[in-house]
């Protein structure tokens, strides 16, 4: 009771200092409130020291931050999150309408990551109902590309080739649920992708627990063993599901931009851009009682699939060694992407040719000329500098953080939830505020909010590999925390949360490409790929192959990581475990806290 009291508190207490942090903004940027609440409400007029005064008084600015937080805090409490400082009409009211349009946007995309999951899953779910999975290797290069693809990217494809050219869906608006299924297939097939990789990685070993070989004794049918299995798998995934949940939520900025959906996600950045702090405050905290439900739901409903098991330490191991995936493919991708990188580094990015815009492929440019003319095939090979070492300095930082984290889940629990409620957008404009504009900023906004799925991913199968049998049993002969944290667990947890490191390898290079899309990351004239994609982006219909370079680069390096990553599932050595007869381990030491037990001997 005592640690679920401490959990609490320390949750409220990220929450608060989060919206107290928000409240803050213009003054950690050393913006005048009252000049960017004018430009927002009317561009034309002039900011006189007269005008700018009146919108203080008017605001009550005079009294200073604290003031200006506690006059929030305290209507907060009686229900009253403020007035618009551009509208002047209540906050809560349209707080609440965008939360609802975001919410059901979720919803179907949720549904559409949950369909492309089951695809991805297809091949091993057959194999494993007909118990032919002894061979299987690891592929998914197909799920790979499509987790590499951009959501804005996916988006303005969809709005304009099945919106505006085929006319099937609406393209612009939020008027009913026919308007949903655009920007719900954007935001869903790259989340569906990688929770299909995920669940792909867990069920050969729920395929070779006891149970299933036992219900196959006993006559049952392919289908019945394949449904439990994925019932056996999901709870170690569903605190992810629950970080997808939220991200959908406040994190599809860049999709309700394209298709003009008035969610919460733009509603915040709006708010943030033009420092109409009451809405800003009340869309961030909305979005972390969003994240404190989906933690709750997620972990009731992961306690409900596994039943007493948990408690009772009588699960088995998920995480067994499966055949590696053959080492060509990511060979083959790597020396491809080395390639372009080679051959674009040999050439100038910034040499402008006027009478070159918008140059199909030629010889002289493989991979098209941009609006000013610009070599393509140059700014992506100078943009892979900047992309990928960069993203893979941050995958790395974030799986060592993650996985230190995640080795303490009632700490790192309540701070992925507040940081996974922050959209990445803002994550940008609150790095800004403390560290200032420049190169960095993408990064480190990246940085902060990247090791959030890996801690909770790392957690969620301690968990799970805590109430295995063979743990109840090492633990029962003797052995200490530390012993089986480094012996056991830790062995048992990080191949697949390494996996899960390089499936996200793409998606931080997208993050960054997503703030570059939104002007908040590379300005013009860098090469960077998220800015490629934003400058050629209104050329889309016009010349498709501006857009297509950086996409298909993208895209082989998500093929790349994902291959990587099923290489890495022989990487942990069978061994056997207490209890079948044989030793465990070939070490003999004395029975000790911090020692093997010596009954594994």
């Amino acid at each position: 009771m005592r640690q679920r009291l401490a959990a609490l508190v320390w949750r409220v207490v990220l929450a608060g200092g989060l919206v107290c942090g928000i409240g803050l903004l213009p003054w950690l940027t050393h913006t005048d409130p009252a000049y960017t609440v004018l430009k927002a409400r009317s561009a034309e007029r002039a900011p006189t020291p007269e005008v700018l005064a009146g919108i203080r008084r008017q605001l009550g600015l005079d009294g200073g931050p604290l003031h200006v937080l506690g006059d929030w805090l305290g209507g907060l409490v009686r229900g009253d999150a403020g007035e618009s400082w551009i509208s002047g009409g209540d906050v809560l009211p349209g707080v609440l309408q965008a939360l609802g349009a975001s919410l059901l946007l979720m919803g179907v995309a949720l549904l559409v990551a949950a369909v492309t999951a089951g695809l991805v899953c297809a091949r091993t779910l057959r194999l494993g109902a007909r118990r032919r999975l002894g061979g299987r290797r690891a592929g998914g290069t197909a799920s790979a590309v499509l987790a590499s693809l951009p959501e804005f990217l996916v988006a303005s494809v969809l709005a304009t080739v099945v919106g505006v050219q085929l006319g099937w869906l609406p393209a612009l608006g939020w008027y009913g649920f026919q308007w949903t299924v655009l920007p719900a297939l954007a935001l869903g097939l790259p989340a569906g992708a990688v929770l299909g990789r995920l669940l792909d990685d867990l069920l050969p070993g729920a395929f070779g627990e006891p149970w299933a070989l036992a219900a196959a004794a006993r006559g049952l049918t392919g289908r019945s063993i394949a449904r439990q299995a994925v019932r056996r798998c999901v709870p170690a995934l569903l605190p992810n599901l629950g970080l997808f949940v939220v991200g959908l939520t406040g994190g599809a900025v860049a999709v309700e931009q394209v298709f003009d959906i008035p969610g919460l996600g733009r509603t915040t950045l709006q708010a943030a851009l033009a420092q109409d702090l009451p809405v800003l405050q009340a869309g961030t905290l909305a979005l972390v009682l969003l994240a404190a439900l989906a933690t709750a739901a997620t972990r009731l409903a992961a306690r409900l699939l596994t039943g007493p098991a948990l408690r009772d330490g009588a699960l088995s191991s998920l995480h067994r060694p499966a055949p590696p995936a053959r080492a060509l493919p990511p060979l083959l991708y790597a020396a491809v992407l080395g390639a372009v990188v080679a051959l674009g580094l040999t050439r100038d990015p910034l040499a402008l040719d006027t009478g070159q815009k918008l140059r199909a492929p030629t010889l002289a440019h493989p991979f098209g000329t941009d609006a000013l003319g610009r070599d393509l095939l140059a700014r992506v090979g100078h943009g892979a500098l900047d992309t990928l070492l960069m993203a893979a300095a941050i995958s790395a930082a974030a799986l060592l953080g993650g996985v230190l984290l995640g080795l303490v889940p009632r700490v790192s629990g309540p701070l992925v939830d507040t940081v996974n409620a922050v959209p990445p957008v803002l994550v940008a404009l609150l790095v800004t505020a403390v560290v200032g504009g420049g190169a960095a900023t993408p990064a480190l906004a990246v940085g902060a909010v990247a090791w959030a799925p890996l801690a909770t991913h790392t957690a969620a199968l301690l968990r799970q590999e805590r109430a295995t049998l063979h743990i109840t049993a090492t633990r029962g002969l003797g052995a200490g925390r530390r012993y089986l944290l480094r012996r056991e667990l830790l062995p048992a947890v990080l191949p697949p949360v390494l996996r899960h490191a390089l499936l996200r390898l793409p998606g931080v290079a997208l993050a960054l490409a997503s703030l570059g899309f939104l002007g908040l990351g590379a300005q013009p004239p860098s090469p960077e790929w998220g800015l490629l994609l934003a400058e050629n982006q209104p050329y889309a219909e016009r010349a498709p192959w501006a857009v297509l370079a950086p996409a298909a680069v993208l895209a082989l390096l998500g093929a790349l990581a994902v291959t990587a990553a099923g290489a890495l599932r022989g990487s942990r050595p069978a061994r056997t475990r207490v209890g079948v007869g044989r030793p465990a381990d070939g070490q003999a030491e004395p029975a000790g806290a911090h020692k093997e037990p010596a009954a594994v001997r």
